[in-house]
């Protein structure tokens, strides 16, 4: 065991086991091999993608290992033979990885992550690495676009209620990790130390008799610099019964329906004539990136954001694929319709202007000969584990946040549009394998 963690073993498909089962009957299971993960194309209408769960993914292959209960598990069910259990019961992932760093940008075709052992010991790491790639890089690029919408103006995730429990956490890490500020989510700021945040919801305001009766309870047990809901009856109103309970200091107002542009517009106007010129404006409600950039122009100050960053606005998996690229040292590659890959281990170079703005993606086979440096040349994958052992010194959840904003700034203008269009940066292949 490698772990303080719970296994992760069995966060799988059925038909890694049997691969390996039948591996090990033929003898091919100890043939070295690379797999690669790539995305083939981005979501439709995306011109970049965001890495994310590269921490969670080290720290999962890390506690991926059989113990009693699995095992007992495997044979009660009959998925594999007894061969294939006795090998199970030694398992520990012994090779290396090497991967984009969580918070890189990708694009079609970008090598983000190489794994390297034995057949046997690295395709069982199939599941569990799409799984939590797909996910996490799917919602942090959402979110991403979500952060340039909004043009340095706060958002909050606020989704736990519209995902699975478990992905909830790994959403409001994914979020934070793209440039969200705050989650609503306390298990994501206790494991992850985001911040959160969080006042009432409408249920609060109507136990109270009277809508000010709610506001002034609130106000006794949070302070002036609450946010109070506004919207459960009549906006105006309610902005003015929120100013009677907190005085000209309350922090913001939030407004959860109805058309909140017009609606943060004549809040502000009111806020302004009762004195509240510093309480802030809060909007919510079924916001995604396009609505955000939208409300660009109006006088909103914060926007929290829940259904559509957990769900990847559209997009909730990043449509990642584990391929075997290399066995024994002789790329390999498939060439099913539509689903081609590219054979032999690749890295990538990602080329800037001299001003810092990313011309393009490089990529190369490991064993060839390397791309003419230029002064704008960055190396993009990393050492993450080393033998089955994570290397030190990973960038930390802060450190990835900042990657992800200057990656950001590194793109030209039109990569940041949020219309169809091409990928903010062209890959191109150089000296391709067969």
């Amino acid at each position: 065991m490698t772990s303080n963690q719970p296994s992760t073993a069995l966060l799988t498909d059925h038909y890694e086991l049997t691969m390996l089962a039948s591996a090990l009957t033929d003898g091919t299971a100890q043939r070295p091999c690379t797999f690669e993960v790539f995305a083939r194309r981005l979501p439709d209408g995306r011109r970049y993608g965001v890495v994310g769960g590269v921490q969670r993914l080290v720290e999962a292959i890390e506690s991926f290992h059989f113990g009693q209960a699995e095992l007992d598990a495997l044979a009660r069910t009959g998925v594999v033979g007894n061969q294939a259990l006795d090998w199970l019961a030694d398992y520990t992932f012994r090779g290396d990885v090497d991967g984009y760093p969580e918070g890189e940008l990708y694009f079609p075709g970008s090598p983000l992550l190489t794994v390297r052992g034995t057949f046997a010991e690295a395709v069982l790491l199939e599941t569990l690495v799409l799984s939590i790639l797909n996910h996490d890089s799917a919602i942090a690029s959402a979110a991403a676009r979500m952060v340039s919408a909004a043009h340095g103006r706060p958002l909050v995730e606020m989704g736990s209620r519209r995902t699975h429990e478990t992905a909830a956490v790994a959403s409001a890490r994914a979020a934070y990790l793209a440039g969200f500020g705050s989650s609503s989510n306390l298990e994501a700021g206790r494991r992850y130390g985001i911040p959160t945040m969080g006042t009432v919801a409408h249920a609060f305001t109507m136990l109270h008799d009277r809508e000010l009766d709610a506001f002034r309870a609130q106000v006794q047990a949070l302070g002036a610099n609450t946010t109070l809901l506004v919207d459960t009856y009549d906006i105006s109103t309610g902005i003015a019964r929120a100013i009677e309970a907190a005085g000209t200091e309350l922090g913001s107002i939030r407004i959860d329906s109805g058309d909140v542009g017009v609606l943060a517009r004549q809040a502000r106007e009111q806020l302004d004539r009762l004195g509240a010129r510093n309480t802030r404006i809060v909007v919510s409600g079924d916001l995604d990136e396009y609505a955000i950039a939208a409300l660009r122009a109006e006088p909103v100050d914060a926007y929290g954001v829940g259904t559509s960053v957990v769900t990847g606005s559209g997009a909730p998996t990043a449509s990642m694929v584990y391929k075997l690229v290399d066995v024994a040292g002789h790329p390999v590659a498939k060439r099913s319709e539509h689903k081609e890959s590219r054979g032999g281990r690749k890295l990538a170079v990602r080329r800037h202007k001299d001003t810092g703005t990313a011309l393009a993606e490089l990529v190369f086979p490991s064993a060839g000969p390397r791309p003419t440096p230029e002064p704008g040349d960055r190396e993009l994958q990393i050492p993450l584990l080393r033998e089955g052992k994570p290397v030190d010194g990973l960038p930390s959840l802060t450190d990835s946040r900042q990657r992800v904003r200057e990656a950001l700034i590194s793109l030209p203008w039109e990569g940041l549009k949020l219309s169809k269009g091409e990928p903010a940066i062209p890959t191109t292949f150089l000296d391709e394998q067969p």
